[in-house]
């Protein structure tokens, strides 16, 4: 009988799996139709990071590594480089994840449109109190990173480097005391553009420690988005007599992948209009979240005053994105940092040294600033626009006449 009942209990399964497979033929055929297309790309990319993972992890003792796909991604683009560690004032330490927009888009199958983002048709859906809230925003402050990890570069002048490549810190540290030529130039016409790759990305209404979800940090409202942060910039820059243009052309909405091949045109036809132009930066805003959904808001007090800390990108070519000179462009990364640390200790972030493009193979001051992140509030981020336009104006006035 036990022999008999083994043997029913066989087929009925035997037969159940069957009727299954059968039932879910035709889904099964669509299913496959519907995603061959993407079939040797998604296999391409868990490769190409499964693999790039495994390097990075096996390089350095210790650090964790998770996988990026830059915004514009291409193969070359996919890299991978250690989590953020904050170091806080206290003496302890926060690993954060990447930034969401990092991990928003990670295959670059087609130019999909974004939900739309925040605008006076579409208005901010936010909660009245804690009460009503997703998560929980922290305010911190990027203290100065510990440089026994060997990725941490301190800088003569003020400021650090965060290194993600393989270039040695000793070239690094030679390569941060380079002044760029273009400062050494006198000029009456138009030195800096000043652009976003990202324009409608914004801020928290105003400083808070809980967010809503659903708000997407994004606006077409230029008073409200990163577009009001490159103003300040470039009042700044005016008021001192340097000749600067604000592009506030939209890359990033309703289509975001692509913003970066979008951008790069538009930074084209304006360096062939204004070639007096050395110094493109492409201003954004950063996204830091913790495993555990909290959104961190990095601040530093200057004046009294909360003001959004900066991060600057540098990128380093690992010899497939066309960066000849990617190493001028970090001269002016570490001139830059030191100018801003020195007049504002604290607001900075280490520069971030990493094998990124984002366009930086147009000009030999092509720089990628992240002004806060999205947790922070307008007005810190503002007021962070105006310390930087300020730094930069003082290190360009002697570049005019």
């Amino acid at each position: 009988m036990t022999g008999d009942r083994k043997r029913l209990s066989k087929i009925l399964r035997r037969s159940a799996i069957i009727t299954a497979i059968a039932t879910s033929a035709p889904f099964m055929l669509s299913a496959w139709i519907n995603i061959a297309p993407y079939l040797s790309k998604i296999i391409s990319y868990t490769a190409s990071a499964s693999a790039k993972l495994s390097m990075a992890t096996a390089s350095v003792s210790g650090g964790i590594f998770k996988p990026s796909v830059i915004s514009n991604a291409s193969a070359a683009d996919e890299i991978t480089y250690p989590s953020d560690t904050i170091f806080l004032s206290d003496g302890s330490v926060i690993d954060i994840e990447l930034a969401p927009e990092e991990k928003e888009l990670p295959y670059n199958f087609s130019e999909t449109a974004e939900p739309a983002p925040q605008s006076d048709e579409n208005p901010l859906p936010y909660p009245t109190d804690i009460n009503s809230n997703d998560g929980i925003i922290k305010r911190l402050t990027y203290s100065r990173y510990d440089t026994s990890s060997g990725l941490i570069l301190d800088l003569l002048a003020g400021g650090q480097v965060r290194n993600c490549t393989s270039v040695s810190l000793e070239t690094l540290a030679a390569e941060s005391t380079v002044r760029p030529d273009f400062l050494d130039e006198k000029t009456s016409e138009p030195l800096v553009l000043i652009m976003h790759t990202h324009t409608t990305e914004s801020y928290e209404p105003f400083a808070r420690d809980y967010y809503d979800s659903s708000f997407s940090s994004r606006t077409t409202d230029n008073t409200k988005n990163i577009v009001a942060v490159g103003d300040k910039i470039t009042a700044e820059l005016e008021a001192a007599g340097i000749g600067v243009i604000h592009d506030i052309t939209v890359h990033d909405y309703p289509q975001y992948n692509g913003a970066y091949e979008r951008s790069r045109v538009t930074v084209e036809e304006i360096l062939k209009k204004y070639p007096s132009i050395k110094i493109v930066l492409d201003i954004h805003r950063d996204a830091l979240i913790t495993s555990d959904g909290m959104w961190l808001a990095p601040v530093a007090e200057i004046n009294g005053k909360n003001a959004a800390q900066i991060m600057i990108i540098s990128g380093c070519d690992d010899g497939t994105m066309n960066m000849p000179n990617y190493m001028k462009n970090f001269n002016f990364a570490c001139t830059l940092q030191s100018q801003i640390e020195n007049d504002f200790p604290g607001l900075t972030r280490p520069i971030l040294f990493d094998y990124r493009s984002y366009n930086q193979n147009l000009t030999t001051g092509s720089l990628l600033i992240e002004i806060g992140g999205h947790g922070n509030s307008l007005d810190e981020a503002l007021y962070t626009g105006e310390l930087v336009g300020k730094s930069l104006a003082s290190l360009l006035k002697n570049t005019v006449y």
